[in-house]
């Protein structure tokens, strides 16, 4: 008893002594908008979920917590960036990090249900908001990513998904056996990466180094924050212009990605990048035309920034922004692109207003001849937003869109050694759904509630007061077949407080401010 105290005392010490800065990183957190810089919105596997568990009673809310943020026109909370697992000089942890439209930034620990810190940053000037500039934090939060594809080798989660039990046993029953659980609808082994592709080592969660979590806030400056306490170590560095509509923000290989839309504060549309380095700042500016979507640039494994704007999806360089490549649809793009592997090929999906999903291959990208294009899919607007795309256990490739009111889903097949997309499946309805997300087998896809228009004269508060709850559905990801609803526990719509997942656990943030975490009930 003795030795096992000082033992622990030890193992204490060492934590306090590695400071606030530093924390262990688990493999596979949900770390930017879309999950991984591809935006394939993608968790590969869970200890928690799969389409069997999602068939048994047990899923549902298993905390809510109500933020201190101040909703702005339609804006409030952003999709949550995760750190599954961390361990710092307050122990363990697993922690989530929502950006609020008040320009605050917000850490909750999502085993406890608890704020974490909070950190309320100085807003610049107040321009007169609306709809398409309501102004605040308006960027989701991120941390740092990598463009290589995430390894799509089966992990067991660090997260605790049953009772806990004695290592010891029960008298004259020995000691207990501790072995993995079985992992589910796994993906198949990756296959040895082509030349210059580049692979993700398979995380070591208990490598010494700096963790940070990065905002971009309404005055224009990018911050960098400990994940462990909210401070910021370094003066935050001017980005963007104030008062800009900033979109899905994201940070690799040490430069700061963000786009800016709708003109807002008379700042010019297109794709910024931060050297945190040098602290330079580099723009590609889209024209007149908008950027698309609700993700921000898509990155191949490369680094190659994919951006579409008005009718063109661009290929940029990393760092410098050049533009490599262009290709020319016959309709205005409504999605951020989705960037997958198949078949050794680097793929890019986006969709466009006519209801169309245009399939593209990175290498050849150029033109106005994509590899494939499906039929319209409706005559309505397809504001798609953001795609989302999985590979199965058979290795059939995905891709899944928010259409017009259901989540759609094609699979990618070859015809003639040409990669083309087949129609899979269709959901049930939904209002105004939003971007889905994946999670072992299993597509979680928001009926958003929110009322939508064309009618620009229709305020945010009328918008509000005709929308209705939003619902969280869980579906068979090879089938659309539901398996679980939330029912009316989310009180209010959802607009920019999207879909993040891990752990176990799936996050929906609401309009009113409330965080939502749905997961299997954990035994204490």
């Amino acid at each position: 008893m003795a030795r096992f105290s000082v033992i622990a005392v030890f193992a204490g010490v060492s934590l306090v002594a590695s400071g606030v800065a530093f924390a262990q990183r688990g493999g596979g957190d949900w770390t930017t908008i879309g999950y991984d810089t591809q935006r394939s919105s993608w968790v590969r596997s869970d200890a928690k979920i799969s389409s069997e568990t999602m068939r048994k009673p047990g899923f549902q809310l298993v905390w809510k917590v109500k933020l201190n943020n101040e909703a702005r026109q339609l804006n409030s909370l952003t999709p949550a960036a995760l750190l599954d697992f961390y361990i710092g000089y307050r122990g363990f942890r697993s922690l989530g990090f929502v950006g609020g439209s008040s320009d605050t930034l917000i850490a909750i620990d999502t085993d406890l249900a608890r704020i974490e810190w909070e950190k309320k940053f100085s807003s610049g000037s107040r321009s007169a908001a609306t709809i398409p500039c309501p102004g605040g934090m308006t960027s989701s939060v991120t941390r740092p990513s990598t463009t290589a594809y995430p390894s799509a080798v089966a992990t067991r989660g660090f997260g605790r998904g049953g009772p806990a039990k004695s290592g010891v046993g029960e008298p004259f029953e020995g000691a207990v056996t501790l072995k993995d659980p079985p992992v589910r609808f796994g993906p198949p082994p990756p296959a040895p990466a082509a030349p210059g592709r580049r692979t993700a080592a398979p995380a070591n969660p208990f490598a010494r180094t700096v963790q940070y979590v990065h905002a971009v806030t309404s005055d224009g400056h990018f911050h960098s924050l400990y994940v462990s306490n909210g401070d910021e170590p370094n003066p935050p560095v001017p980005f963007l212009p104030a008062n800009a509509h900033a979109q899905g923000l994201s940070v690799f290989d040490n430069v700061a990605y963000v786009v800016t839309v709708n003109g807002c504060g008379g700042v010019a549309n297109g794709v910024w990048a931060l050297d945190l380095a040098s602290k330079r700042v580099t723009q590609w500016k889209s024209g007149a035309d908008n950027v698309a979507g609700s993700a921000g640039p898509a990155a191949g494994p490369d680094g190659t920034l994919y951006v579409a704007a008005g009718n063109r999806l661009v290929a940029l360089e990393p760092g410098t922004l050049k533009q490599k490549a262009s290709y020319k649809a016959g309709q205005v793009f409504t999605s951020s692109p989705v960037v997958f592997e198949f078949k050794g090929k680097d793929l890019i999906a986006a969709a466009t207003s006519d209801g169309q999903i245009h399939l593209l291959d990175a290498a050849t990208l150029g033109g106005e001849t994509p590899l494939f294009k499906t039929p319209a899919y409706s005559g309505a607007d397809f504001a798609a937003g953001a795609l989302a795309s999985w590979q199965d256990a058979g290795g059939t490739r995905w891709v899944l869109a928010p259409a017009s009111g259901a989540i759609a889903a094609w699979k990618i097949v070859e015809r003639n050694n040409v990669p083309v997309l087949e129609p899979g499946w269709v959901s049930r309805e939904m209002i105004s759904p939003l971007p889905p997300a994946i999670v072992n087998g299993v597509v979680f896809a928001v009926s958003s509630g929110e009322f939508r228009t064309n009618d620009a004269r229709m305020s945010a508060a009328e918008r509000a007061r005709r929308s209705s709850r939003a619902v969280l559905y869980a579906l068979d990801a090879a089938t659309g077949k539901e398996l679980w609803n939330s029912g009316d526990v989310i009180a209010s719509f959802v607009h920019s407080g999207g879909l993040s997942a891990g752990g176990g656990r799936v996050y929906v943030g609401g309009h009113d401010g409330t965080q939502y975490a749905f997961s299997f009930p954990m035994e204490h």
